[in-house]
């Protein structure tokens, strides 16, 4: 009945918050040694670089447009178009400063669109959270009243079995006194008992 209670290690509540400073620096990193193994100033790279994240960002831009379009995807692509600018840029620089420029102002853009999914997320958990509470008071109230009508009828069940049995003894022990007669009891306007062992033994 009781849902047993997940607590999630450190680790794996840090790695969603890291992740997007750990893809941007990746990305700045490749794009480094991209630069040192020639990429520097190279004209066809940059052109390359260009033409990719130029793709990327279109196949955002349809995959966000109209009502059918899917956010998953969408984001997917733009990220990977802003993933692209940043390793053109990265190897095709000859110094740090453009590059840790562009590094910044991703990461603060990662970090801008990943916050709007937490948030979402977040209301999710809460509301998931909420309902859980909500139906597992429900069941207790449910299983709280159950059990109370339950002891009920078995108390009203005893009493009856305890009432019973307290009659029928008190049958018995009238019957066996000296002198008991149950017409004479008829005769004062009392209720009728049952001719059951009374007239045998009288």
């Amino acid at each position: 009945m009781n849902e047993p209670l997940i607590q999630r290690h450190w680790v794996a509540l840090a790695v969603p918050k890291v992740a997007p400073a750990v893809a941007t620096s990746t990305v700045l990193i490749l794009g480094r040694i991209w630069n040192a193994n020639g990429a520097e100033h190279s004209t066809g790279n940059a052109a390359l670089m260009v033409v990719l994240a130029a793709g990327a960002a279109t196949a955002g831009a349809f995959a966000s447009a109209g009502r059918a379009g899917d956010s998953v995807i969408a984001g997917t692509a733009f990220a990977t178009s802003g993933g692209l600018a940043l390793a053109g840029v990265a190897g095709y620089a000859d110094g740090l400063p453009l590059p840790l420029l562009i590094w910044v102002l991703a990461t603060t853009a990662a970090y801008g669109i990943a916050a709007r999914y937490w948030r979402t997320d977040r209301r999710d958990t809460v509301a998931h959270d909420r309902q859980t509470t909500v139906r597992r008071e429900d069941r207790a109230h449910v299983e709280r009243v159950e059990a109370l009508r339950a002891g009920a009828q078995i108390e009203v069940a005893r009493t009856g079995a305890a009432y019973a049995e307290q009659l029928a003894t008190a049958l018995i022990t009238r019957a066996a006194l000296p002198g008991f007669d149950p017409a004479a009891l008829t005769h004062a306007g009392l209720p009728e008992l049952p001719a059951t062992g009374t007239t045998k033994e009288h």
